[in-house]
């Protein structure tokens, strides 16, 4: 219970946690970083203009981090205590996000990757499940600070025919039943072509509602942007703002 004098500053309280959303229109089910029912608690979202999926993802976001800038000061602005984005890829912005705001920033899950590896045994490597694999290069991994003595194995869903179709297409209806197949199936093949992979990380935030799905077929422990998330607000969430005066 509030007690004494606190002071303000903010025209809204309660958010832990900033989303920079990209500019999409696709169904985003619970568990889905989009989804607010996703988190709980509550989280402040900003849409960000003319980045949509396939610009940000197989065209490297070119032109948008004047826009992103943008979004996080303005989160920042709102009281929000860290802030994230709804798209891995834009880890290679990592830098420059952090450096334009006086919060923590975490753009992707792919900074999980180096915690990952140091948790596993000695010779297994750390599995990426991504939304195209092609698209995720050096620069992508540099941004994440994974270096050359992270093993890792790819597998992207590009190889399937409608999770990355209808993300990436930015379409309106996106069947689940046929999406959670393609994760499994994806999943399947990225630990039998690499028996060493000993946990894997989803760099799409659109992954999280299969999860599940993916421990269950690799027996794997499996780690995405939803848990990074819960894991920022539980730092941050004794401390929000208003503060005693």
């Amino acid at each position: 219970m509030t007690s004494g004098r606190v002071a303000g500053g903010f025209n809204q309280y309660g958010f832990t946690v900033g989303i920079l959303m990209l500019d999409t229109r696709f169904p985003r089910i619970p568990g889905d970083m989009g989804n607010a029912a996703t988190f709980p608690f509550p989280v402040r979202y900003h849409r960000v203009a003319g980045a949509d999926p396939d610009r940000v993802v197989r065209q490297g976001a070119a032109g948008l981090l004047g826009a992103f800038v943008d979004g996080a000061r303005q989160l920042e602005s709102e009281g929000v205590g860290a802030i994230t984005t709804n798209c891995g890829f834009l880890v290679k912005f990592q830098r420059e996000l952090a450096k334009s705001v006086s919060v923590p920033v975490f753009t992707s899950s792919l900074l999980l990757v180096p915690l990952v590896h140091r948790l596993l045994p000695p010779g297994q490597r750390v599995g990426i499940m991504t939304v195209n694999a092609a698209s995720l290069t050096p620069e992508h991994l540099a941004g994440a600070g994974i270096g050359s003595d992270v093993p890792l194995a790819v597998a992207g869903m590009e190889t399937e025919k409608e999770f990355t179709r209808v993300l990436l297409g930015n379409e309106l209806i996106l069947d689940v039943d046929v999406a959670r197949e393609e994760h499994v199936r994806v999943a399947r093949r990225l630990v039998t072509d690499h028996a060493d992979v000993g946990a894997i990380v989803l760099e799409c935030t659109n992954m999280p509602p299969y999860a599940g799905d993916i421990q269950r077929e690799t027996g794997r422990p499996v780690f995405d942007i939803v848990s990074l998330v819960a894991m920022l607000h539980g730092s941050l969430a004794a401390g929000l703002p208003p503060r005693p005066a």
